[in-house]
């Protein structure tokens, strides 16, 4: 028994000193700088119940405004929200819609409202640690309301 404890206790000093080497390997939290002319606002009219969806709901993951919580500080929590946000911007950034073409951007709205229906987005991983940020039936639908008709006005300018 007394094996039993010396050995837990080495295990617990180990995993311990891995915890704060781990503190010492910090990948890059970034918000690169905005051109307010490529975010979305400049391409598509969003009215302020669309905006407050979206910036409570993605636009941490989506955007270059990303707000880093405290948790973010600390390995290995900061590794798994960092390569989170990293891929949410390359799939979609809302403050670099403009650099997409017109089909992309027609499939970037037609997606939002397919990952959202489909509970895809926001992340389940997210939104427990993010108060307000799940979507409710409501934020779907204008979600959906909203990209459909610009889609169509994007459509309507070829």
């Amino acid at each position: 028994m007394k094996l039993v404890w010396k050995l837990l206790r080495w295990a617990m000093v180990a995993v311990a000193c891995l915890f704060v080497i781990a503190q010492f390997i910090r990948p890059a939290k970034t918000n690169p700088s905005a051109d307010p002319s490529l975010a979305i606002e400049s391409h598509v009219q969003v009215d302020p119940k669309v905006s407050s969806i979206l910036d409570r709901s993605c636009a941490d993951c989506h955007s270059n405004k990303t707000r880093w919580p405290w948790y973010t500080n600390v390995a290995p929590v900061s590794w798994f929200v960092i390569d989170h946000v990293n891929d949410g911007r390359k799939e979609l950034n809302l403050s670099e819609f403009g650099k997409y073409d017109r089909r992309r951007q027609l499939n970037k709205l037609k997606q939002i409202c397919r990952e959202v229906t489909n509970g895809a987005m926001p992340l389940s991983s997210y939104t427990p640690m993010h108060a307000g940020s799940k979507l409710t039936h409501d934020d779907v639908n204008t979600l959906c309301s909203w990209s459909d008709a610009q889609r169509a006005q994007l459509e309507a300018k070829k």
